[in-house]
């Protein structure tokens, strides 16, 4: 005779813990300083001017954020024009995104024209639309702004649409019978079963849209912007400048996805379509 197992259902296989994947991070951007200095501060293989070290581009963050140098403040004011403007053309694209993805989610006709035309937009890269801008609302801070909402308009309206056309058949027949009218529909049962596909398209447009504004603030000068950090360190050769502000790019646009990723991970595993980790 066998012996029976009582110990219960066997609990689902558990993925890496975060503080895992946090020490791996932290032991992958270890071992990337250590190459890059290596090869800069050790091996010397590059002329400063060209490929400074961490250090040097460590003392232009610090003098661009807190310290007295060169570019005293300059940085943190850059920082702050970026995420204004940034901000700004998120939340009207957003707010435009999902106005007409539920128009085109609703209608088809508008669907299969609009959302085609979109679909083709969304392939040119933001820089084109630039001269365009400058061109239409002249060389100041809103061509940079109209450029910022149409990249995050067009993956928001694109993602609230394909949400809608993937809810469950079951659940729109449900709510008919219920006795819910087309907006009560929509409201009641579609967008909050969408909610999860909705918030993906929230992260896409925040990558589109704080790509573009970086593009955009690179052409477009007077203003306070870390696009401006770039164009004036290829002005002065401060390669060192420039990779500074690369990296403060990098830094400001991980955390926010980091952030939204976060609450879409949460949101999923309300809704169990992910296994809390």
């Amino acid at each position: 005779m066998t012996t029976l197992d009582h110990a219960g259902p066997a609990r689902p296989a558990r993925g890496p813990s975060r503080w895992v994947a946090l020490a791996w991070q932290l032991l992958g951007l270890v071992l990337i300083l250590g190459v890059w200095w290596l090869l800069t501060d050790v091996l010397k293989l590059y002329p400063p001017y060209v490929f400074p070290g961490p250090k040097a581009v460590w003392t232009e963050i610090s003098y661009g954020l807190w310290g007295s140098g060169p570019q005293d403040g300059k940085l943190l004011s850059a920082i702050g024009g970026s995420l204004r403007r940034m901000l700004t053309g998120y939340l009207i694209a957003v707010a435009l995104g999902v106005l007409v993805g539920l128009l085109m989610g609703a209608w088809r006709p508008l669907r299969t024209t609009l959302g085609a035309y979109l679909t083709g937009i969304q392939s040119v890269p933001s820089i084109a639309f630039v001269p365009f801008a400058i061109l239409f609302f002249g060389l100041n801070e809103r061509a940079a702004l109209a450029v910022v909402i149409l990249e995050g308009f067009i993956p928001m309206a694109l993602a609230v649409s394909g949400a809608l056309l993937n809810v469950p058949p079951a659940l729109r027949v449900a709510g008919r019978t219920l006795g819910a009218n087309a907006l009560g529909l929509t409201l009641r049962v579609l967008l909050p079963a969408s909610l999860p596909n909705i918030l993906t398209g929230l992260r896409t447009a925040w990558s589109f849209a704080w790509r573009a504004l970086v593009g955009g603030e690179l052409l477009i000068g007077g203003v306070a912007s870390l696009g401006e950090q770039l164009e004036v360190g290829r002005n002065t050769a401060n390669v060192a400048l420039v990779l500074a502000t690369i990296i403060i790019i990098g830094l400001i646009g991980g955390l926010f996805d980091a952030l939204l990723r976060t609450f879409e991970g949460r949101v999923r595993r309300d809704y169990g379509l992910e296994v809390p980790q």
